[in-house]
Order: C-alpha cells, then structure tokens, then sequence
C-alpha cells in the first residue's frame, strides 16, 4: 500500500431528470449555489407522468442533469427543486461519491 495521499476527496452526485421547460430554472439554480459545472443531456422514458417521447423539440421532453457538489450544497439544491416537483415532471436523487473537481 502507498501512502500517497488520495487526490479524490467526498462529494455528491445529484441526478435531475425533468421536463425540458424547466432547463434555464435548474441551471440558475445550480449557478446560485456556485456549482462549477454540469452536465446535461436529452432523455426520455416513462413515469407518473407518462411517456416522454422526445418527439417533438421542446414538446413532451426531459433533460438529464448531472453535478457534484459537496452535502450541503445537494440538500440546498433539492430542497429548491422539491417545490418544483408539483407543477412539473421532475425527479432528482444523490449518491455519495468520491471525485476530484
């Protein structure tokens, strides 16, 4: 074994898949908690909510964002999206990670 010192340190991923229409809103909110960056991409699947097809830009599409940050900055974030969570389709979930970032 080394004892070199681990350059990954502990985070958390946060998933968010939702309705396409809120991409600017989850975007300004992970700006306001200064997340450093993110990864979105266009999905689509089935839930509560129906079938997503992603048949027609912008229409009855779902995006998947993707961001680590640290705890408490995660509990923030879904805290703000859980009031979202009524009037749109949107899920979000963490997992603990380790990363560099």
């Amino acid at each position: 074994m080394s004892n070199l010192v681990s350059p990954l340190q502990p985070a958390v991923l946060i998933t968010i898949i939702g309705e396409t229409v809120l991409k600017d809103r989850i975007v300004k909110l992970l700006k306001n908690h200064s997340v450093s960056g993110y990864t979105i991409s266009q999905v689509q699947g089935e839930g509560g909510h129906g079938r997503r097809l992603s048949d027609l830009p912008g229409y009855n599409t779902n995006i998947e964002i993707k961001t680590i940050v640290s705890l408490e900055v995660s509990d923030a974030i879904l805290s703000a999206l859980k009031e979202e969570q009524g009037k749109h389709a949107l899920i979000a979930f963490r997992h603990n990670v380790e990363a560099f970032y």
